[in-house]
This record gives C-alpha cells, structure tokens and sequence, in this order.
C-alpha cells in the first residue's frame, strides 16, 4: 500500500509506504525514558482495564515502534503510550506496528516531555523525521498528546486540516476523546511511591476510573462504614432495652 504525500512547506513528494518492519531494524533512537514514564504510561492502562474498556482487538502500548516506509526508508517512531482501536489480527506478541497493513491508524499517541531531548516538537522531515512530523503528516493520528510530568501542563493537538491544532480544555481542565467516550485530564497525588502529577481517564458522565489501589481503599471505607452503622445500631437498640441478638 503506497502513498503520496505532497507537502505545503516543500516541493519534495513523499512517498509513503505501508510495510512490515524488518526483523533486524534498529531504533535510530533509543527512547528516552526516567522511572517515572512506565509509571505514567502503566497508570493509563490499568485504569482503562480495570473499567473493562480494553478489548482484545485494541492495541494499547508503551515505548512501541510504529512503522512506516517513507521514500523507500524504513521510520519508527516508539511514542511513551498509544493507542489503536482495532488491529486486523490479534497477537500474543507483537514487535511493532505498521498502521494501514496491520490495523487502524493509532487514535491518539502521547508523549511524556523528558529533560534529555525536545523531539516531542520536531517537524523535521528528512530522514529521519522527527516525532511531531511523522505523527502528524505521515501517520496522521488524529490527536497527540504531550505531557510534562513535573509541570504538570497538557498540551492537547487534535489534527485539522493536516495540521495539529491545540486544544483547550473543557470547564473542567479535561479534553474529550470521542473515539474512546472518555475525558482525559491531569490529576496530582501518589501513587507506586511516586507523588506529582497524572495523566487520568474520566468518563462521560464525570466519574474518575479509578485504579486498584483506589478501588481498594474505597472499598475499605465501604466496609468500614457499614460497620460503624451496624455499631450504632446496635448502641441504639440496647439504649432502648432491645437485645439485638433476639430481634424478632
């Protein structure tokens, strides 16, 4: 499957093709991550499982070559996280991803800004191009994501007319992804001993999807309350001369 794609800022035609990687192709850059971003892009998907929205034939991964042919080379770019909504064949393992041959074009890829590199920004487009380029014009994904973990701030670009235009957020400092019925905001607290801020998933109606240690605790608080109901109960009873252990 080939492409052309002919670009306003060069007269040079791009020549896109859709084929399987390589076995023996090499990442021309290793991705840059600190031990906060599996943290980040793991807390994404987990409160994503845990609500039952993940579907086996999604693609949802982190630090995941995605793969192009651009005039004959072959480009793969592995953002922090992304997600696919269908993919033509489910596998147990897979080593990287070709939109268009393999499955949909990726819904959204985010990228969690580092101190080592700018690359999030890129738009060169010579071999190789950069981040901002190939999500844009040659994979076309429709919205990316660039988050800053120690500032807290997103930056939300939805494609319009070939272009990434930023987003503001709802009244609420969320965005709305209408190809998952999810808002996606940032959120600060800890979690995995690891206190800042996050990227969270709300859904339509406004509720956190929570993540099993939440879902832990507010189950504890449940208990605990219906505890000190029975507690209360049971002193009330006993006030008014009735033995709880013999109610009719």
């Amino acid at each position: 499957m080939t492409t052309q794609l002919g670009e306003a800022k060069s007269s040079t035609e791009l020549i896109i093709s859709w084929e399987a990687l390589p076995a023996d192709f090499q990442l021309e850059d290793e991705p840059v991550e600190n031990t906060g971003q599996p943290l980040l892009a793991g807390a994404l998907r987990e409160s994503l499982e845990i609500s039952g929205f993940i579907q086996p034939q999604m693609l949802i991964a982190s630090n995941f070559g995605l793969c192009a042919t651009i005039n004959g080379q072959f480009v793969a770019k592995a953002p922090d996280w992304l997600y696919v909504p269908s993919v033509n064949q489910v596998l147990e393992e897979r080593k990287s991803y070709t939109p268009n041959l393999d499955g949909d074009i990726p819904a959204i890829v985010m990228e969690f800004l580092s101190d080592a590199e700018g690359g999030e920004y890129s738009f060169k487009r010579t071999y190789p191009p950069g981040k901002w380029f190939f999500y844009e014009q040659i994979l076309q994904v429709p919205i990316y994501v660039i988050f800053d973990p120690n500032g807290g701030l997103l930056e939300f670009y939805q494609l319009e007319n070939s272009r990434y235009e930023l987003k503001q957020p709802d009244e609420n400092g969320r965005h709305w992804i209408d190809s998952m019925g999810l808002f996606l905001g940032t959120w600060q607290g800890t979690k995995e001993a690891r206190t800042g801020y996050w990227l969270r998933w709300w859904d339509e109606a406004g509720n956190l999807l929570l993540w099993a240690v939440e879902q832990i605790e507010q189950e504890r608080q449940r208990t605990e309350q219906e505890r000190q109901q029975k507690e209360r109960l049971i002193a009330y009873l006993q006030s008014q001369g009735i033995d709880p252990n013999n109610l009719p």
